[in-house]
């Protein structure tokens, strides 16, 4: 089997513009996040406009933000997430960003080498939304082992 990494998607909808008073603590913390994630074991891409992905819109709400990242699998990922610093500011999410309807995390299997495309990643949220778990699109409470990884989602 060629190796296979694990991408991963999440977006939110802040609760003001980035430019407001209301999001400055989460814009002050982005640098310091964002270095924890590229120097964290297993950790291989992440979406980026600059030095963060806070530019970009791919959604019809101009209030929602997107990340992306690949890591070498769920466990370097999950660690990054809940047991680095990244853990505090997702303790303090709900002052910057609004409880998000349907599903606004997905995690999928890539072959080594592949970087996701913004439309494969709302590809694969849309499937998640419509269909749940599966090995096409998956959460951290709903893991599905690597496999073949199927061709990127087209939009």
């Amino acid at each position: 089997m060629a190796a296979l990494h694990l991408a991963q998607v999440n977006i939110a909808r802040m609760v003001a513009p980035l430019e407001s008073d209301t999001m400055a603590g989460f814009v002050a913390r982005l640098d310091e996040i964002n270095a924890v994630a590229d120097r964290s074991p297993g950790f291989v891409w992440r979406l980026q406009d600059g030095d963060d992905a806070t530019s970009l819109r791919p959604f019809d709400d101009d209030r929602i933000l997107v990340n992306m990242s690949v890591w070498e699998s769920v466990e370097a990922l999950r660690t990054y997430v809940y047991a680095s610093a990244h853990k505090d500011v997702l303790k303090q999410r709900q002052q910057w960003f609004s409880r998000f309807e349907g599903a606004f995390m997905a995690l999928w299997w890539i072959p080594a080498g592949h970087i996701p495309t913004v439309e494969e990643a709302k590809a694969r949220l849309a499937h998640l939304e419509a269909h749940g778990p599966s090995p096409f699109a998956f959460t951290f409470k709903a893991v599905f082992p690597p496999q073949e990884a199927p061709t990127p989602a087209r939009p």
